[in-house]
C-alpha cells in the first residue's frame, strides 16, 4: 500500500535527503511492523522520512519516535555540502532544525503519530528501554556517531522486527563509508540480524536472534 496523496505531498515538500522509493520502503515496513510495538528513527532533521513513517502509524494506530538534536549532523554544518543557511537559528548561529520539523509534522496532521525526543542519539540511547518492532537509522553519517547508533540501538530491536539503515554504499565511489562499515557490516557480523530488503542505498535486516535487550554490539 502505497502513503495517501495528501500525506505524500507533504513527504515531497519537506526538506531532506529520502528519495521516494526509498521512503516507500520504509512506509511498507512500517505498516507491517507498527501494529506490533513502536518504531523509533535515529536522524529526523526536517522529517521528510518521519511523513513516511507517521504515515504508516496513522493507518495502523501506531506511534513513532524521532531522535535527533536537531543541531544538524557534520555535513549539514556551515561550509559543508547540505548546508542550508534557512535552518541557521539567526540569534544563536547554529543549526536548529526543530521548527520545520514541527511545522512539517502538523502541516501533515501527524502530531498524534510522531513523538519527537529532542537530544543526542548517544545520550537518549543510554537510557532507552522500550522494545522496538522497527528501528531507522539515519543519523550522522561521521565514524563515531554511526558507532554511536549502532552501540545504541539495534539491540532494542525486537525478534522480528526490523533495522533499516540509510546510506548504506558497499561502493565507495556512490557515498560515505560509516554507514555501511559501522552499522550494516557489524549488524550482519553480530549475527542478530539478517538482510531481507534492499531499495537504492536502504538496507532492511531482520532480527533472527535474541531477544529486545540483548547486546549486538561488542
Amino acid at each position: 500500500m502505497t502513503l495517501p496523496a495528501d500525506l505524500l505531498a507533504h513527504a515531497r515538500a519537506a526538506k531532506g535527503f529520502m528519495p521516494e522509493d526509498e521512503g516507500a520502503l520504509l512506509h511498507r515496513w512500517a505498516l507491517e511492523r507498527l501494529p506490533h510495538g513502536p518504531a523509533l528513527e535515529v536522524g529526523t532533521y526536517c522529517g521528510k522520512s518521519a511523513v513516511w513513517l507517521g504515515g504508516a502509524a496513522r493507518e495502523t494506530g501506531g506511534t513513532v519516535f524521532t531522535v535527533d538534536h536537531h543541531r544538524g549532523s557534520e555535513e549539514n554544518q556551515a561550509g559543508w555540502e547540505h548546508h542550508d543557511t534557512t535552518l541557521v537559528d539567526a540569534e544563536a548561529g547554529v543549526m536548529d532544525t526543530l521548527p520545520t520539523f514541527r511545522r512539517t509534522i502538523a502541516a501533515a496532521g501527524l502530531e498524534d503519530q510522531v513523538v519527537a525526543v529532542v537530544g543526542r542519539s548517544e545520550t537518549v540511547s543510554r537510557w532507552w528501554r522500550t522494545p522496538l518492532s522497527l528501528l531507522f537509522i539515519d543519523g550522522g553519517h561521521g565514524v563515531e556517531p554511526a558507532r554511536a547508533d549502532f552501540r545504541g540501538w539495534p539491540q532494542w530491536v525486537v525478534p522480528g522486527g526490523v533495522l533499516l539503515v540509510h546510506d548504506v554504499f558497499p561502493d565507495p565511489a556512490d557515498g560515505g563509508r560509516p554507514p555501511y562499515e559501522e552499522i550494516y557490516l557489524p549488524a550482519l557480523a553480530s549475527g542478530a540480524f539478517t538482510e531481507v530488503d534492499v531499495v537504492g542505498s536502504m538496507r532492511v535486516l531482520r532480527r533472527t536472534s535474541g531477544a529486545a535487550g540483548d547486546p549486538v554490539a561488542d
